[in-house]
């Protein structure tokens, strides 16, 4: 599909599920390109089945996927580059009744995520860094205004929650349904058990090596 009618297809999601008269802005099309760029950027740093055939990177709107993170960067970058709000809160609102994702478009999130079906999953104003992976029911967020803070390479299994002040160090892996408040992960850690009686175990693998680069053959 054409930039131009990706576009049009995303807007016409708006008009259909939001039906309130909303025109669209002369400058969204190059901000909607800008969106694609980062998309692009992205899904080339995953090597993956559905984000890459012979190096050449895939985008598939009718992968939810896929569209949870257009929608985000497309809203993101609006809100980034003119601070306009009519456009960027209807596309954090359709994220929500497409995805089931509720991730706001001032949320600074990494040039390098992957979302994996993300129904019910909530993404607060944490500090993101590259190489992030969700799952599905997965929150972070605050506790008394203080927002967790990743290191580069994260892991989120389902049913994950990350609360407060927490400090991830980097190739950190929370296994499902795992819950952590207030707390400090040192880097190389997988994380299971809940609030207040975690685990903590050795991550013996990367982030990037188990979701983001190529198998070895």
């Amino acid at each position: 599909m054409s930039q131009a009618n990706l576009q049009r297809y995303v807007m016409q999601l708006l008009a259909h599920h939001l039906p309130d008269g909303y025109v669209s802005d002369a400058a969204d099309a190059r901000l909607f390109g800008r969106a694609l760029e980062r998309v692009a950027h992205c899904f080339a740093r995953i090597e993956r089945k559905y984000y890459q055939r012979d190096k050449a990177v895939l985008f598939d709107h009718l992968n939810g996927d896929h569209m949870a993170i257009l929608l985000y960067f497309f809203a993101n970058t609006v809100w980034r580059e003119n601070g306009a709000t009519e456009l960027p809160t209807r596309l954090f609102y359709l994220n929500k009744i497409l995805h089931g994702l509720d991730l706001f478009y001032s949320v600074a999130m990494p040039d390098i995520f992957m979302l994996v079906h993300p129904l019910g999953t909530v993404l607060g104003h944490a500090r993101y860094q590259d190489y992030l992976v969700v799952y599905q029911n997965c929150t972070i967020g605050a506790v008394t205004d203080v927002y967790p803070k990743f290191g580069t390479g994260t892991i989120l299994y389902s049913r994950t929650s990350v609360l407060g002040n927490c400090r991830l160090g980097d190739d950190v892996v929370l296994a499902a349904n795992c819950m952590i408040v207030n707390l400090d992960v040192p880097s190389s850690t997988v994380v299971v058990g809940q609030y207040p009686d975690q685990r903590f175990l050795h991550n013996e693998k990367s982030v990037r090596t188990r979701c983001f680069d190529a198998p070895a053959n």
